[in-house]
């Protein structure tokens, strides 16, 4: 039931990608938040776009993410089930929509928001989301975040050291991974999608090397007891972030090679080279035949040039 559900809220994100704005305020209006207990003071909201990490205790609420403006709400009684305080910081891990919606609302009722300064940068400026064909428009000055790092921050609340640190042109060029280093859990943004393949924003300066890089980074930094929280998907252990960074490398490496031999991207779709991953991973955001797609385009300039990442 839960992976069920959380296909479907994969499935709504791509509705909102190509749908009106009508259809996207009532598919919204259905959404529940579902809470999932990950430490003694962090907690996992999921309900529709990236999942929500929530840390409380005496000095407020901190939130890592926010999903679409329109959940604010039920976002907010979700956390008052199980804290009373006020939301004074909100880390948003990149600017993607399904990440930052919530800010204006946040930023309106005097919560400080936190980003790299990429994140700011971008929703500050109209984007284009190629993979997509769609046109973000800048986000209003109450949503952009007030605070700007370009490598790393670190945050003292609520018994925690919270860190977070900045991995270059991963899923965007303005990816965050939040540490909370007491409770020993690491929120990864969507440099982790658990259990289905990832969508990489080329559009957004990522690259699939940069997602390997920083997931290595991750692996790096956690133990076998540490508590991962992906981006989407259910919540996630060290060994399980390892299996999806060999797949990924796996897959890297059979696009390159076909792409060396001159295949076109139509002739790589057809000859199936994720088959082998299609059962566990491809039954979810991306049909095979996408990812296959993002890496044939992010990789078919790297390959000619020795197979080096991009950035």
């Amino acid at each position: 039931m839960r992976y069920l559900k959380f296909i479907l809220n994969l499935s709504f994100f791509l509705t909102v990608v190509f749908s009106s704005s009508g259809v996207f305020a009532r598919d919204l209006s259905k959404v529940e938040i579902t809470a999932v207990k990950v430490a003694s003071n962090i907690v996992m909201l999921q309900g529709a776009g990236g999942n929500i990490g929530v840390c409380v205790g005496e000095d407020g609420v901190f939130l890592v993410d926010d999903q679409f403006a329109p959940l604010t709400g039920k976002i907010k009684a979700a956390i008052a089930r199980f804290s009373s305080g006020e939301i004074k910081f909100v880390i948003n891990t990149h600017w993607h929509f399904d990440h930052v919606g919530g800010n204006e609302n946040l930023g309106e009722a005097g919560s400080v928001i936190v980003a790299h300064e990429n994140v700011r940068h971008r929703m500050n400026t109209e984007q284009m989301m190629t993979f997509f064909n769609r046109k973000v428009p800048p986000s209003p000055k109450v949503a952009l975040p007030v605070i700007t790092f370009s490598r790393d921050i670190r945050f003292h609340l609520n018994g925690e050291e919270i860190s977070v640190f900045h991995v270059k042109n991963a899923h965007t060029d303005g990816d965050g991974v939040v540490f909370f280093k007491n409770a020993n859990v690491v929120h990864t943004g969507d440099i982790y999608f658990s259990g289905i393949y990832p969508f990489i924003d080329t559009s957004s300066k990522g690259s699939v090397d940069g997602v390997i890089d920083a997931a290595k980074q991750i692996l790096s930094r956690i133990d076998d007891d540490t508590r991962v929280i992906p981006g989407h998907g259910p919540l996630s252990t060290k060994a399980e972030l390892a299996v999806y960074v060999e797949m990924l490398e796996n897959l890297r490496r059979r696009v390159a090679r076909l792409i060396s031999q001159g295949k076109t991207l139509k002739e790589i779709q057809d000859l199936g080279p994720s088959v082998d991953y299609d059962s566990k991973w491809g039954d979810g955001f991306l049909p095979p035949e996408k990812f296959i797609q993002i890496l044939y385009e992010d990789l078919s300039d790297t390959t000619l040039t020795n197979t080096q990442p991009k950035y």
